[in-house]
């Protein structure tokens, strides 16, 4: 099997961000966004996704984080994508229920090639320490749309919102862990249509 493997760079007047993504690893990341509370969700997703991410990222902080993680969302997806290649024998679908103290996550994905993002979550408070929690839809929303997968995210319950947040990015690389493995008996890409 040929490396699952994507390097991305993007520049634009709000960031400048450079990833390599590997889907076939040693589960090995180094993140670096200037944002401290979204480098630890994006090493969640990647510890628990089983991938290699390595990740610089540079943007107008003192705006807000907002470019910086919808971009970095938009070069994920991008990354997946092409990492993915032709789909041909991968699982597909990955769903995970993921505990976090007060918070339960649940998150499923198709990585079908048709976007939508499905985002049912409440937070206590607008805030986790300087982090805005509405950063998390739009990481999610700019994920999905570029990967061209269905994500679905629904949080029932939680009272503590870093545990919110953690719950659901472990949940997705959990979830993703599963819908990006190859399975043998899969020939050709998981679809009626013959292409996804």
């Amino acid at each position: 099997m040929a490396p699952r493997i994507a390097r991305i760079e993007r520049t634009t007047k709000e960031t400048r961000i450079e990833l390599e993504l590997n889907l076939d690893g040693s589960n090995h990341c180094q993140i670096d966004t200037g944002t401290g509370f979204f480098d630890h969700m994006l090493a969640h997703l990647a510890r628990h996704g089983l991938f290699d991410l390595q990740l610089n990222a540079r943007g107008d902080l003192h705006v807000d984080a907002h470019h910086t993680v919808e971009d970095v969302g938009i070069c994920l997806g991008n990354a997946l994508a092409q990492a993915l290649g032709s789909k041909k024998g991968i699982i597909r679908f990955g769903a995970a229920v993921v505990p976090m103290e007060d918070s339960l996550a649940q998150v499923a994905v198709d990585l079908c090639g048709r976007p939508c993002c499905i985002y049912n979550v409440k937070y206590r408070s607008g805030k986790i320490g300087d982090f805005d929690v509405e950063l998390v839809e739009e990481f999610m929303r700019a994920f999905a749309n570029n990967t061209l997968m269905n994500l679905h995210i629904n949080v029932p319950y939680g009272t503590n919102n870093h545990h919110t947040a953690e719950a659901i990015f472990k949940a997705l690389g959990r979830a993703l862990a599963k819908a990006v493995r190859i399975d043998e008996r899969i020939k050709d890409v998981p679809s009626t249509k013959g292409t996804l």
